[in-house]
């Protein structure tokens, strides 16, 4: 069996998109993902702005992000001349081929900066697949499976992370992480997680 995450190169930025951010925020343990992966982690500025309308409806996710960004461990960048290039081909155009400003950045910074982006959109992915074939694109569940994470966490932990992360945060989770998800929080824990797809939630037996 190979490797469960696609975030295998430790000198690679991670670039990290708003959903990333909140999934991670909701698994309460961002502080101790971050501090063991051994890449830098990167948010463009538009995420901060993405995450402020939060405020307003309670939503801690902008001041957890200020808190990560003081302890050093999560880096603001700026798209310069050639991201903007890219995220103007990602937010222009019809509905059906065009992103959201956040994830339009995160990717266009990542493919400026040769970098690897972390979304959780199939749309993003698929975007990403058909026009930079080349980028390295992750997710969330990546972060969760990457080797220096689950060994800091612990399995107990781990599994405790990622379930607040699926039920708190709803974080989509690909086909190739269900498998490892499910078994990791246990079916009962997994069949309360709607971002989970309907299909593998309603056919869980019970532990």
């Amino acid at each position: 069996m190979g490797s469960l995450t696609c975030l295998t190169d430790p000198t690679a930025v991670l670039v990290i998109d708003a959903s990333a951010v909140i999934n991670l925020n909701a698994s309460g343990y961002a502080k101790e993902i971050f501090t063991a992966l051994p890449n830098r982690i990167a948010v463009t500025n538009i995420v901060p702005k993405e995450l402020e309308t939060g405020r307003g409806r309670g939503r801690k996710d902008a001041a957890q992000l200020d808190e990560l960004v003081a302890a050093g461990l999560v880096e603001i960048v700026q798209l310069d001349e050639k991201a903007e290039w890219y995220f103007e081909q990602l937010v222009v155009g019809p509905a059906a081929t065009t992103l959201d400003d956040g994830e339009a950045g995160t990717i266009a910074y990542a493919v400026s900066k040769e970098a690897t982006a972390v979304i959780d959109e199939r749309k993003a992915t698929r975007i990403c697949g058909e026009r930079f074939p080349t980028l390295r694109v992750g997710c969330t569940a990546d972060i969760f499976a990457h080797e220096q994470v689950q060994h800091s966490l612990g399995a107990t932990l781990l599994a405790d992370a990622l379930f607040s992360a699926l039920y708190r945060g709803r974080m989509r989770v690909l086909p190739r992480h269900i498998d490892w998800v499910v078994g990791l929080i246990g079916r009962n824990r997994a069949a309360l997680c709607v971002s989970l797809p309907n299909t593998v939630r309603l056919a869980l037996p019970k532990d």
